[in-house]
């Protein structure tokens, strides 16, 4: 049976709605734990930290929900690799400059102890992966039971 890319492409849709919509769910619980994350990773003032740590679900969300819907398919597969990318950058960065910390995409987050560093790997694998589905669905956007895929339908009627 073989498996076509509108499926593969539904497949990598769903998945990152449910991913990205958990993500900023979990941070909407408690933004000021979300500030707090973004602000452990050292990268950006405190005052950026706050204003992305509280911007960051909403985005995650929206995003969720367009995708879930196949609406702007193309463009919201843009903004999550983009999303992605920078989150491995980030990751990266943190692994690299020999801090501890949980990474805060799924709650929590914040200045460990120790022991930080072996989940690194796994998270930098897990968002190359996140990452990999969303430029899959950038080159092939048309995917089954989604918006865009009736509004190009009709428009070629």
């Amino acid at each position: 049976m073989r498996v076509t890319k509108a499926w593969t492409g539904t497949a990598a849709r769903l998945t990152l709605a449910a991913v990205l919509g958990f993500a900023g769910a979990v941070k909407f619980q408690d933004l000021a734990v979300a500030d707090r994350s973004v602000a452990a990773y050292q990268i950006v003032p405190a005052e950026t930290a706050l204003l992305v740590g509280t911007a960051l679900p909403f985005i995650e969300v929206a995003i969720a929900v367009l995708l879930a819907v196949g609406l702007a398919t193309r463009a919201m597969a843009t903004l999550t690799a983009l999303l992605m990318a920078a989150y491995t950058a980030a990751i990266a960065s943190v692994w690299a400059r020999g801090l501890s910390i949980d990474c805060g995409c799924f709650g929590g987050g914040g200045t460990l102890t120790s022991g930080a560093e072996r989940g690194y790997v796994i998270d930098i694998a897990r968002d190359l992966l996140f990452l990999g589905a969303a430029v899959f669905l950038i080159r092939h956007p048309r995917t089954r039971y989604a918006l865009d895929r009736r509004l190009l339908d009709v428009k070629e009627e």
